[in-house]
């Protein structure tokens, strides 16, 4: 081939173009029904990690797999479908580079043109461009081997395959395995680039020129167009205070790069964390503040994996430009049953009964034990949870009460106070969920206490600075509190080795618990599965849906042409003069969105893909931008 100055792109296929490899799907499909499958399928898959680190031949491992697979001719095209969608989405997102460079992108692979040549061709990947095994079967279908003669049935035939093209120009490899470098090793290619989007082999990585968690890093390296602005493994996520493993997954199939540390951080140790980091994951003890913001050179967003934001500096976020996402209905339910069972088990006394029951106390008695239904139940603050309680203590028979300081419809029966002083001196039962903000410290008081009847049960499941313990730990000793459960406390641990302190410890009928009100499995995977997807949306998209603190903006699908996202003060006169830089361009807008707050405006334009560096230079450089960014 007489090319000079020309790129090659050779690629492998097995868990490099495909997330899978071939023969373990195949050993699935062939061994389905057979009583040793588990078995056999074990022991494949430890033959291909054999073959693939460079323990076992190539040639040995392609042919005790074959043994073992006992696969035939029809299995083949189940395969191929089920190969379809296993194609790495890296690979997926960049059909366009498949299509530019058809005439230069080879598939060089140990696996087989049988299912190999069906998925690449629908990649615009020429059949004559792709070089791999073939299998033999005998009369009745049945694979049987494959051809020994083909070069790449033995170790090292990637580097005589590629010797034999004899391409003239510069030859790049992209693939997972110990086969792969070997072509560098060679000297057959001019780089390795060890792809490690779905496996990652150490004895290959520190082989290897560079490392391509996605097609996307490669293309970026190389100055190629690729599917998105930036590649998505050069965006650093930091997940704090055990967050859910799913949001982790989510996170990382999205393929980003994420960092988890299981405790809070204090402010002078996220001022340091935070550099590099463009997604800030927390949930209620970390306080994102100002400095943390000043330090904060990469910052995109915030995601609160919880209800409450009040832990977020959300006025530095937005003069910033980062937009803070939390879950305002993931754990409702969560609450709503603590909320429940701890007005049962208090009403019952089963806290301190079933602790003396652990001593070795039996005291069968009705004494100081009550049901709960026909007592009158306040709830302070009527948002979600407070009002999904309200519904589900009313079904209980419940008389319920309630008290916000915004206008809320009553649901069911509920009976709506003036006054918080009206709603303590009317019920049995007060329970707390109100929200962070620094007006409500200390809501509940001495003065507070003095206003409810004798007799009390006192939950609080919303914030630990809104009761002053030392006045309720008082109102118990003197026995108008009966029943206490508390969830949140002014001070909390920042992880769980550290020691938990308060007043309370020890006192009567008293639940603590170590702020878990939502903390239930079902509560945690909502939240993992929603906050990721609304950060995601508004990185992929610009989408601020459901931000606490930027103006919500809901955009239509991006489709052939780019996304301008600025962000900026909000001064009269950024929009024109947006605008007349697209037209000082000669650009055409395909769609404008804008909105603003007293703080920044938030404007997106999409314009139909031709435009150069200098057009991006100058919307830059407008006065009052705080971010910008472009979406491809």
């Amino acid at each position: 081939m007489e090319y000079t100055n020309n790129k090659y792109f050779v690629i492998d296929f097995d868990s490099t173009f495909t997330k899978v490899e071939a023969l373990d799907v195949l050993g699935e499909i062939a061994l389905e029904g057979k009583a040793d499958k588990t078995e056999r399928l074990k022991e494949i898959k430890e033959i291909t990690d054999e073959g693939m680190n460079g323990s076992l031949t190539f040639r040995e491992s392609l042919v005790k797999r074959l043994e073992i697979l006992d696969a035939h001719q029809k299995h083949l095209p189940k395969l191929v479908d089920e190969l379809k969608k296993q194609v790495s989405k890296s690979f997926q997102r960049n059909k366009e580079f498949f299509k530019n460079y058809k005439d230069k992108i080879f598939i060089i692979s140990n696996g087989f043109k049988d299912f190999i040549v069906p998925i690449v061709n629908e990649y615009h990947i020429k059949t004559e461009n792709v070089y791999a095994n073939s299998f033999e079967f005998d009369k009745s279908g049945n694979i049987t081997g494959f051809d020994q003669n083909n070069a790449l049935s033995v170790n090292g035939g990637k580097a005589k395959q590629l010797k034999d093209l004899d391409l003239q120009g510069d030859v790049y490899v992209i693939g997972d395995g110990y086969t792969d470098y070997e072509i560098k090793a060679a000297g057959m290619a001019n780089k390795f680039y060890a792809f490690t989007e779905n496996v990652k082999r150490d004895n290959v990585l520190e082989k290897a020129d560079h490392i391509a968690p996605s097609l996307d890093e490669f293309l970026y390296l190389n100055k190629m167009n690729t599917a998105i602005s930036y590649p998505k493994n050069r965006i650093n996520v930091l997940l704090l205070e055990n967050i859910h493993p799913h949001a982790v997954e989510v996170l990382k199939e999205e393929g980003y790069n994420v960092e988890v540390y299981p405790a809070g951080l204090d402010e002078n140790e996220l001022c340091e964390k935070i550099k590099g980091v463009s997604i800030l994951g927390i949930r209620s003890k970390t306080q994102v503040t100002a400095k943390v913001l000043e330090n904060a050179d990469r910052l995109i967003s915030v995601g609160a994996f919880c209800i409450g934001t009040n832990q977020v500096d959300l006025e530095a976020c937005l003069k910033k430009g980062v937009a803070v996402f939390n879950a305002p209905f993931s754990n409702t339910r969560s609450v709503v049953e603590m909320a429940i069972a701890e007005i049962i088990v208090l009403y019952r006394g089963l806290f301190d009964r079933a602790t003396a029951m652990h001593d070795g106390q039996w005291n069968k008695s009705a004494s100081g034990s009550y049901e709960i239904r026909g007592k009158n139940l306040g709830i302070v603050g009527y948002g979600n949870i407070g009002a999904q309680l309200s519904v589900v203590a009313e079904a209980l028979g419940l008389n319920v009460y309630y008290y916000d300081i915004q206008e809320k419809l009553a649901l069911g029966n509920a009976k709506k106070c003036a006054t918080l002083k009206e709603l303590l001196s009317s019920v049995d039962i007060v329970t707390l969920h109100v929200d962070g903000r620094k007006e409500n410290k200390n809501m509940i008081g001495e003065r507070e206490f003095q206003w409810m009847k004798d007799g009390m049960i006192f939950i609080n499941l919303s914030r630990g600075h809104v009761v002053d313990i030392e006045a309720l730990q008082k109102n118990i000793d003197e026995g108008k509190i009966v029943g206490t459960a508390i969830d949140v406390f002014p001070q909390e641990p920042k992880s769980n080795s550290e020691e938990f302190i308060s007043k309370l410890r020890g006192s009567k009928n008293t639940i603590l618990t170590p702020h878990i009100g939502g903390s239930t499995q079902e509560a945690q995977e909502n939240i993992a599965e929603f906050v990721p997807n609304k950060i995601m949306d508004y990185i992929n998209t610009g989408s601020t849906s459901n931000s606490v603190n930027f103006p919500n903006l809901q955009l239509p699908a991006l489709e052939n042409a780019h996304r301008l996202i600025h962000i900026h003060h909000n001064v009269p006169g950024i929009l024109a003069q947006i605008n007349q830089v697209l037209a000082d361009h000669e650009i055409n807008i395909v769609g404008q969105y804008l909105k603003t707050n007293e703080v920044i405006g938030y404007v997106i334009t999409d314009i139909d893909k031709a435009y150069d560096r200098e057009l991006i230079k100058a919307l830059r450089s407008i006065d009052h931008t705080v971010k910008f960014r472009v979406l491809y």
